[in-house]
């Protein structure tokens, strides 16, 4: 039995999809068709003998209600023909007292029980005269049995003309339960069928680009394989994305890094001959390949961390965010000794906790630290305010600088990866510090949002919900 299973489900790995769904269809449809011939078919035999019986019942009564009191003896034989009343004969118990002339019935053991009363009425099936007859024997009295029969030929004609017909219904049947198997497969796995020749060609192609064509009609009335179709290609949507987004930190990443590696080789085949050199010149060259090497590290650095895109969950922790304000705007005074910073903490927003990563939450204060400090004048602060908002307990960290501000153009792009404004290109820096901010907001549920501050400058504010990440 074992061995029959696992061929069948050898045999189902082999087939297609829809081949399978096919078969499935068609044989509940072909079984539904062929037991509703079956049950027609018990149905009509049981309603054609049963209006039989009925009519030995009826010539029973009549043969007893006109022979009262009669011995043993034959009462009618002419059931040979169709048109002819019901065969009908007397039978006594006891075999003595038989009549001289031969019965037309068969009388057999039973037929005396009726007679004796120890059987109750039953219906028989019989031959006689070359023919079938279908015979009712039921009490007379008075140690009697009466027989009656009457041809059953035609019944089982008719019997036989039901079960060819219901045959050829069911064959039909079966037939048509193939043909709507086969479209119902056919039409129900058709985005199916799309949904794997996209996923082909998108695997030959390598280009995510590829969609599945969707019937119309709203969302809401979609089956099943259409939802799973549209989610398809809300992920091909999400993998274009990703790997446009890819390319293009790869296309950038290598553009930034062009520039650092041509210099750091320079530096490095210049120290190479330093027999050549003066020691100012060593020194020069010296501390210009430390310089681009801590440049090259930084840049890389960024780009590993810009690459993950959410925290690792054993470092979460509460973080009291006016305690973090308050360390990184003290190691931002170390790092910008010339620029003044300036931190003012609202009411309900020294309390304060969210969860997150503290060290990822002061890479993204620090980064908006230096973009403010790059771009203020010595004479002008740099505003870091923590207040609380609303009644759900949402916490907004915002950082201002007095500084050229940005020009409606950039706005769109200051979070894009490696850009650089035209006021900004001259100064130090990747491009990557914004992006990073943003990515490091989202990732521990804040937003983060650039604005043109009022009387000039730059408004970085990062919106905490009330309920944290």
């Amino acid at each position: 039995m074992s061995g029959v299973r696992r061929l069948g489900a050898r045999w189902r790995r082999r087939r297609p999809l829809r081949t399978r769904l096919a078969l499935a269809a068609s044989a509940a449809v072909a079984l539904v068709a062929v037991g509703v011939c079956a049950a027609a078919f018990f149905v009509i035999r049981y309603e054609l003998l049963h209006q039989l019986d009925l009519s030995l019942t009826q010539s029973a009564t009549r043969v007893v209600q006109e022979n009262r009191g009669e011995g043993p003896q034959i009462v009618a034989g002419e059931c040979r023909f169709l048109s002819a009343p019901a065969c009908a004969q007397v039978v006594p118990a006891d075999p003595s007292a038989d009549p001289e002339a031969a019965y037309l019935l068969p009388v057999s053991a039973p037929v005396r029980e009726v007679a004796a009363g120890t059987r109750a009425p039953y219906f028989s099936n019989v031959t006689r005269f070359g023919q079938s007859l279908r015979m009712l024997t039921t009490p007379f009295g008075d140690g009697r049995a009466l027989q009656v029969a009457l041809r059953a030929d035609p019944v089982e004609k008719g019997v036989r003309q039901a079960a060819v017909l219901l045959a050829a219904v069911g064959g039909a049947g079966v037939l048509l339960a193939g043909v709507l198997g086969y479209a119902v497969s056919r039409t129900g796995l058709a985005p199916v069928a799309r949904l794997t020749s996209t996923a082909e060609r998108i695997a030959a192609t390598r280009d995510p680009r590829h969609r599945i064509e969707l019937p119309p009609g709203p969302p809401g009335r979609q089956d099943e394989v259409t939802r799973l179709a549209a989610s398809f290609n809300t992920m091909l949507g999400e993998l274009e994305q990703s790997v446009s987004a890819q390319r293009r930190l790869v296309a950038d990443a290598s553009h930034e890094l062009r520039t650092p590696l041509t210099a750091l080789r320079t530096n490095a085949e210049l120290l190479a001959r330093a027999d050549r050199l003066t020691p100012a010149q060593r020194e020069r060259a010296s501390g210009a390949l430390g310089r681009q090497i801590r440049e090259v590290t930084g840049l890389v650095n960024d780009l590993i961390e810009l690459a993950r895109d959410e925290e690792p969950l054993p470092l979460v922790e509460e973080v009291r965010i006016a305690e973090l304000a308050e360390h990184t705007v003290a190691m931002a005074r170390t790092h910008w000794p010339h620029v003044r910073f300036e931190l003012s903490t609202g009411p309900g927003a020294a309390e304060a906790v969210r969860p997150g990563v503290p060290a990822r939450l002061a890479r993204l204060l620090t980064n908006l630290l230096d973009n403010a400090a790059k771009f203020s004048p010595p004479d002008a602060p740099v505003e870091v305010g923590l207040t609380a908002y609303g009644t759900g307990g949402g916490l907004e960290l915002s950082v201002r600088d007095h500084g050229p501000g940005i020009a409606p153009e950039d706005l769109p792009y200051v979070f894009d990866r490696f850009y650089r404004a035209e006021a900004a290109r001259a100064l130090p820096g990747s491009g990557l510090g914004l992006a990073m901010a943003r990515q490091i907001a989202r990732a521990h549920g804040a937003e983060l949002t650039a604005s043109a501050a009022p009387g000039g400058g730059a408004l970085f504010t990062v919106t905490f919900g009330g309920e944290g990440p």
